[in-house]
């Protein structure tokens, strides 16, 4: 039935149920998803951070893989042998060059695995001690950006939740910290460490094998570079704990302890993903440098420092055993740094708009 124009009633037809049809053309709704899937999706749709993310993946993987299957080791000296007199063929050799010994065989028909770098001075194939030395390399950035983030994350977390004397004295501290100079200081601690009893103290313990010159490294970092992130954890901090859900957990009850644990630091995920990422490169760049000034890892013991700091002897008859390491070092920390700027832009909240 037509309504009439100027009736108080209700329009029946206005009332009926939609069709499925209908709902679905009125009703588009987008897809659940969660914070981590949209940053995985923005991250992946950025094509420098996903090539820097798989050069790091190749890396780390070659590190790991191809010397199980390697059949020089890091400190074998090839012109060496018990019982015999010392064969100089085998040292400072070309890319893809054989010892006599190892010529002769290949002469008889049987399979040598080539030397993809050469060898250094010691007769050391410099292929197995550019991988040896990444891996260290790695490893020491990677479990020093860790003590920096624990460390770093307990104080300004403490300082950012508690406030008044307790925020002045730790924040003090920190400007103190600042305000040293980076370079001196880690020089000086290093040397000072180095001068010191710890290769007894560690002596049958598991710490041992580490070295007591890595180790001295990881107290370089704890002491030195946890300030950044302190400040970086305490400025999320502030802000957060104005929130409503803070106040919420406080009005139950909930301690300190609980509030920052279970509400403030998952919501500063994102912001520790990004300074962590960017702060491997930078404990991998300390480290080298370190190294290359030989307070790094103890001989024969190879990192990417040493390595190019060992090259400078021959540098002018061997320049590709100085390149080599430099080019690692590049692209590794080139890599990380260009990832954790994607992580950042992927993950950042405040990027998103």
């Amino acid at each position: 039935m037509k309504k009439k124009i100027f009736s108080m009633h209700l329009n029946v037809d206005s009332f009926l149920p939609a069709s499925a049809e209908e709902k679905a053309y009125m009703v588009q709704m987008r897809p659940s998803s969660t914070f981590f899937r949209d940053g995985v999706k923005r991250f992946i749709k950025n094509k420098v951070a996903l090539v820097s993310l798989i050069v790091i993946v190749i890396v780390v993987l070659s590190c790991i893989i191809i010397p199980m299957f390697l059949p020089y080791s890091y400190d074998q000296m090839l012109g060496v042998q018990l019982g015999k007199p010392v064969d100089p063929s085998y040292n400072n050799l070309a890319p893809f060059e054989f010892g006599t010994t190892e010529q002769a065989k290949i002469d008889a028909g049987e399979d040598v695995f080539p030397h993809i770098f050469g060898t250094d001075a010691q007769g050391r194939d410099y292929f197995a001690r550019i991988l040896y030395g990444t891996r260290i390399s790695l490893a020491v950035g990677f479990f020093a950006s860790i003590i920096v983030l624990l460390i770093g994350m307990t104080v300004g977390s403490i300082s950012g939740y508690f406030g008044g004397k307790v925020d002045l004295v730790i924040m003090r501290i920190v400007d103190i910290i600042y305000s040293l100079p980076d370079m001196l200081l880690i020089i000086l601690l290093a040397s000072a460490l180095k001068q010191t009893n710890l290769d007894e103290i560690i002596r049958g313990t598991i710490l041992e094998r580490i070295g007591a010159n890595i180790i001295s490294l990881f107290i370089v970092f704890g002491v030195l570079y946890w300030v950044s992130m302190s400040r970086l954890i305490r400025g999320q901090i502030l802000s957060l704990r104005e929130q409503e859900y803070v106040l919420a957990s406080q009005a139950a009850g909930a301690k300190g302890k609980w509030i920052i644990f279970k509400h403030l630091m998952p919501n500063c995920i994102s912001v520790v993903i990004i300074s962590t990422a960017l702060q491997i490169p930078s404990a991998i760049f300390t480290e080298s440098y370190l190294s290359f000034l030989g307070l790094g890892v103890n001989a024969p013991m190879p990192s990417l420092g040493s390595l190019a700091s060992d090259a400078l002897n021959g540098i002018n008859s061997y320049p590709l055993r100085l390149v080599i390491p430099a080019v690692v070092i590049s692209l590794i920390v080139l890599s990380l740094n260009l990832l954790g700027d994607g992580l950042r832009d992927a993950f950042d909240p405040k990027l998103n708009g």
